[in-house]
């Protein structure tokens, strides 16, 4: 079936009369004895249903977390692996993660126990061949929180484990805090689980719920915010006060291996503002329908300087605005944001005119 018929489809109940059709919400501890489950700390029914859509979609076991931090401290502590070799520029989470364990980081391209190839990467959009990674040495972990796998498979293309934020697009509304990780080898995600019970890091009935509405319109959002992130990067190319990054226009690096891995551009668009940080600033204050906040995959369009956080990576230009694009009309999006854009460009060469300092 076709990716948006599975996230409809996936992780139902068994019909019967006068059943519910989706999992209902299961707020509870202890389980009386003589079941599978017996003390959701092991597992629930909620976190089941989940585990189901998203392994049907990537093409694997999935294993839910408490968060996306949760899933990615599973994978490496799981996997234990002494180098990683990662592109230069990842999640903060992700980069704070390696850098505090002390494990040896090298470049992509190098041998390695295991291979982190975050696609498109966060903030600066670079994509990675997922294909040609998984040749190389090593477990090949794909954070595909950007993509989804609406936009890509890694598993298809021979990547051993997937990662997911569920907190963003999967869940889609900003109201919890989830990960996962879907894998081929059941083995490993046997693993996986008794990690996440060993660790407590069992997600709760409600969040679960919720990630299943969410992940019920995942095709639909996603591809409605991609095909508004065309619209923005197409008319934010066109001006000369800033740099636009988003792998689906022709002047990106990556351009080529977005159109051959991806079949949706990501709903992310990334801008670096000529007049640098303070720019960036005021573009960030100067929206009125775009909201200032970190995070992002909502269906509400947001925008950050990534730089404003003391753990992004130094490799970020200090002017880069992350903007994730929602689900509004495209033509009420631009008009705020370059009205935005407007009053920052305008301000910043006031001040630079007018103020000695």
């Amino acid at each position: 079936m076709h990716r948006a018929t599975i996230a409809v489809a996936a992780g139902r109940p068994e019909p019967a009369p006068d059943a519910p059709l989706n999992e209902p919400v299961e707020f509870a501890s202890a389980l009386a004895a003589g079941g599978e489950l017996g003390y959701t700390r092991h597992d629930a029914r909620n976190s089941r249903a989940l585990e189901a859509v998203l392994g049907a979609l990537e093409g694997g076991t999935a294993v839910l977390f408490a968060s996306g931090m949760a899933a990615i401290t599973a994978v490496m502590e799981v996997l234990s692996p002494q180098t990683v070799a990662r592109p230069p520029v990842v999640y903060s989470g992700t980069n704070a993660w390696l850098s505090a364990r002390g494990l040896t980081q090298v470049d992509l391209d190098t041998p390695a126990d295991l291979r982190w190839v975050e696609t498109p990467t966060n903030p600066d959009l670079r994509v990675f061949d997922i294909a040609a990674q998984a040749q190389l040495s090593g477990v090949t972990v794909v954070d595909n929180t950007f993509a989804t796998p609406i936009a890509q498979r890694p598993l298809t293309l021979g990547a051993d484990v997937v990662v997911h934020s569920v907190s963003k697009y999967i869940s889609g509304h900003s109201d919890l805090l989830l990960g996962a990780v879907v894998v081929r080898d059941t083995t490993l995600a046997q693993r996986l689980r008794d990690h996440r019970e060993l660790t407590g890091a069992i997600p709760g009935p409600m969040e679960a719920w919720l990630a299943l509405r969410g992940v019920r319109t995942l095709d639909v959002r996603y591809r409605r915010a991609a095909d508004n992130a065309q619209v923005l990067a197409e008319r934010l190319s066109e001006r000369s006060d800033l740099t636009v990054i988003w792998p689906g226009l022709p002047i990106h690096p990556d351009h080529r291996t977005a159109l051959r891995q991806m079949d949706v551009m990501c709903p992310i668009i990334s801008v670096i503002m000529d007049q640098g940080a303070e720019a960036a600033e005021r573009l960030c204050a100067s929206t009125r329908l775009w909201t200032h906040a970190t995070s992002l995959g909502g269906v509400e369009s947001t925008l950050e300087r990534r730089r404003r956080h003391a753990g992004e990576s130094d490799a970020v230009d200090p002017g880069l605005v992350r903007l994730s694009v929602g689900i509004e009309d495209a033509e009420d999006l631009w008009a705020d944001l370059e009205q935005a854009l407007d009053a920052a460009s305008v301000s910043t060469i006031y001040r630079s005119t007018a103020d000695p300092r």
